[in-house]
């Protein structure tokens, strides 16, 4: 994936730059909720992260990265995606199986195509996670056709 800047430029270049950004129209401090349950499929031990049966790390960061891209993605033109370039997770506390996990995203900044958004995790006993995730606007068929 090119870096920001090139990305940026190569629409400026194309003289597309400013009719996609006036097509972004996502509001700054969307914020979104999404819960689960904690299930087998969600442990430590199954994910090969931990020998233990709790909440494993890569599932909380998977499902707080799910909740920014879902709080965006009613937000972008048709044939625009964002994909994830940064994770800073802190994971304070184990949870069991069978517990309610919460999640929660709020867009506290917007860069061009760059979006930063502020993350918590909670479970039935107060917070779990907390962090940040950025995620870049893509045009998705450009985007897959560079990986070819």
């Amino acid at each position: 994936m090119p870096r920001l800047c090139e990305f940026t430029s190569r629409f400026k270049k194309n003289h597309h730059f400013k009719l996609l950004i006036m097509e972004f129209k996502i509001p700054f401090g969307v914020k979104h909720h999404l819960e689960i349950a904690v299930e087998e499929k969600n442990l430590a031990r199954t994910f090969g992260s931990g020998m233990v049966d709790v909440f494993a790390t890569p599932a909380m960061i998977a499902l707080l990265e799910r909740t920014a891209m879902l709080s965006v993605v009613e937000y972008l033109p048709k044939g625009y995606t964002t994909v994830g370039t940064e994770v800073n997770i802190k994971h304070l506390k184990a949870t069991p199986l069978g517990m309610q996990v919460k999640a929660d995203s709020y867009l506290k900044s917007i860069n061009g195509f760059r979006l930063i958004f502020e993350l918590h995790a909670w479970d039935e006993k107060g917070m779990i996670g907390i962090g940040t995730h950025t995620r870049v606007i893509v045009e998705e068929k450009s985007f897959m056709e560079k990986l070819r």
